[in-house]
């Protein structure tokens, strides 16, 4: 008779076996929540401690709960008006850099001319320099013009529109440098002009870049404290406000600010997020 060789049958992976794949295939997974706990933990201890009651002006630990600093958030004395101040620099700074940036962009990615290269350099430049050797620097270009007596308002804004630009014409000439001209292109074929073309194909294309840079630069703008002290003058913002009443004690309705901004931009990033899903493919 002849022998027939019996096949080795497939051994079952032990318990051990089997967890090891499964942490092996949702490492990344893993690996995504600790970084977002790490970067999250802050925000949710600025959201607690705005509920918080302290027991005094250099307390910085939690209490006690309650709804005052929510129901009473200008009891601070100047507190709301520097809010104001941030919101309206910040606004202004937005729309200015955007305007500018976006054209810049569009210059940048769209025409060829001499300079061109020099150009795109010298625009990382603002982002590159440390903000105090940009704030000392804008200080003593306000002096050598003559106009360090009157810093203030004006002057602030004009120092963040010129850090904030760098970041707008980044942010729209990389959405630009991914956009597929083949678009415009079969718009100019069916005979559509270049306003059309623009308005109805590249703007809406354009669009999200431009939103973003919108977003990061008043992000930028609102945030800002280093540049903003060289050249403050009598105008006091919301971070030189923080900064100032760090040496008294901060009070608790800092982080409802603090808060409030965060459920903003939230519900700005959710918002998008679902126009971006309704929107036909």
């Amino acid at each position: 008779m002849r022998a027939t060789r019996t096949e080795p049958r497939s051994s079952s992976p032990s318990p051990l076996q089997r967890a090891g794949r499964w942490i092996g295939e949702h490492a990344v997974m893993f690996v995504a929540l600790l970084v977002l706990g790490y970067m999250f933990l802050p925000i949710a201890f600025v959201v607690l401690m705005s509920f918080n009651d302290p027991a005094g002006r250099l307390s910085y630990q939690f209490d006690g709960f309650t709804w005052n600093n929510w129901l009473n958030p200008c009891a601070p004395a100047g507190m709301c008006e520097a809010v104001t101040k941030s919101l309206q620099i910040g606004f202004l700074a937005t729309v200015f850099a955007t305007l500018l940036g976006t054209l810049v962009a569009f210059a940048l990615v769209r025409h060829r001319f001499r300079g061109r290269a020099a150009t795109s350099l010298l625009i990382f430049l603002p982002m590159a320099t440390p903000e105090v050797v940009m704030g000392s620097s804008l200080l003593a270009l306000f002096a050598a013009a003559g106009v360090a007596g009157s810093l203030g308002f004006w002057s602030i804004l004009v120092a963040h529109i010129m850090f904030c630009l760098s970041f707008v014409v980044v942010t729209v000439k990389a959405r630009l440098a991914g956009l597929d001209s083949t678009m415009e292109q079969a718009a100019m074929d069916l005979y559509a002009n270049e306003w059309q073309t623009f308005w109805r194909i590249t703007f809406p294309l354009v669009f999200p870049g431009i939103l973003a840079a919108a977003l990061l630069s008043f992000s930028l703008s609102f945030d800002d404290f280093i540049v903003t002290n060289f050249n403050h003058g009598n105008t006091i913002t919301f971070p030189m406000f923080v900064w100032g009443s760090a040496q008294r004690g901060i009070p608790p309705q800092v982080n409802v600010v603090g808060t409030v901004m965060f459920l903003v931009a939230l519900l700005l990033v959710l918002g998008g997020g679902l126009l971006q899903r309704r929107r036909p493919q």
